[in-house]
């Protein structure tokens, strides 16, 4: 009777898993295959889930017709640098909070948590005229700031439970060896916490990469726009351009994917060790 039960149970199992992985590969399946049809074969009757003929037209009128290039360039520099910049801020910011103890730490801690309740596009109208007057509107180093400023709060709440996780003894022993506190910091609980470190900045990285509001909001021209304002730009009132659009989701997913398929050792040890405080 139990082994009946286990079997039926592994079954049951192997069922919902079965449903969860076509459910959540079928897109991704779907907008690959429709990228490599034919623009006269995409709304073809029956629907066809292999191609007869795979072209790349909808990829070459991406770069010949829209400029994709340059749209992946600037996406690329910009959720590089603003990812980078603000785990190396939430770094530092999350070693104050988890070694020091001083007066406004709780309210710190709760401002940073609070903001991450607040959709980022009520404040769109107060943070273009802020960056009008700032000259930063279609630029990116305006784009990269704000980012940098929504990335920051939950990062930092993130690397504070990785910074619990290290025992001070580590940072004791290397400043009685002679190391300064910030030496101690570089030398001693960076390595430790590396994957900790990767694993926030992937986040930071896929939430640049990702977001659309801030993006369409803050970039009017060509040349500064990023990959979601080109994917929102291919849905007009009248038609949506559903080949170009698939061919360029693929080149959107893509880096991320490989970023995560290179990275996913780190990311996982990282979510992990910081989720449960020792």
């Amino acid at each position: 009777m139990i082994g009946k039960e286990t079997t039926a149970g592994r079954a049951t199992k192997f069922t919902f898993l079965g449903l969860w992985l076509l459910f959540s590969v079928f897109p991704l399946y779907w907008i690959a295959v429709t990228s490599l049809k034919a623009p006269g074969d995409i709304f073809s009757f029956p629907i066809a889930y292999w191609p007869e003929r795979f072209s790349l037209e909808n990829y070459r009128g991406l770069f010949g017709k829209a400029d994709f290039g340059t749209y992946l360039v600037n996406s690329l520099v910009v959720a590089t640098v603003a990812g980078a910049v603000a785990t190396a801020i939430s770094t530092l910011s999350a070693y104050v909070l988890a070694r020091f103890e001083f007066r406004t730490k709780s309210a710190l801690l709760m401002a940073a948590l609070v903001t991450q309740m607040i959709p980022s596009f009520i404040a769109l109208g107060p943070l273009y005229l802020l960056m009008t007057d700032l000259r930063l509107v279609d630029n990116r180093l305006g784009l990269v700031l704000v980012y940098i400023a929504v990335c920051v709060p939950f990062c930092t709440v993130m690397l504070r439970g990785f910074f619990e996780n290290v025992p001070d003894a580590l940072e004791e022993a290397a400043m009685i060896d002679g190391l300064s506190r910030f030496g101690a910091l570089v030398r001693v609980l960076l390595p430790v916490m590396r994957p900790g470190i990767v694993a926030a900045f992937i986040f930071n990285f896929v939430n640049c990469w990702n977001e659309l509001f801030l993006s369409v909001t803050l970039m009017n021209s060509d040349g500064t726009k990023t990959v979601p304002t080109a994917l929102n730009g291919f849905i007009s009132s009248f038609n949506i351009d559903w080949g170009s659009m698939s061919a360029a989701a693929v080149l959107t997913i893509a880096p991320t994917m490989i970023l995560f398929a290179f990275a996913s050792r780190h990311i996982v040890q990282g979510l992990t060790s910081g989720a449960v405080k020792g």
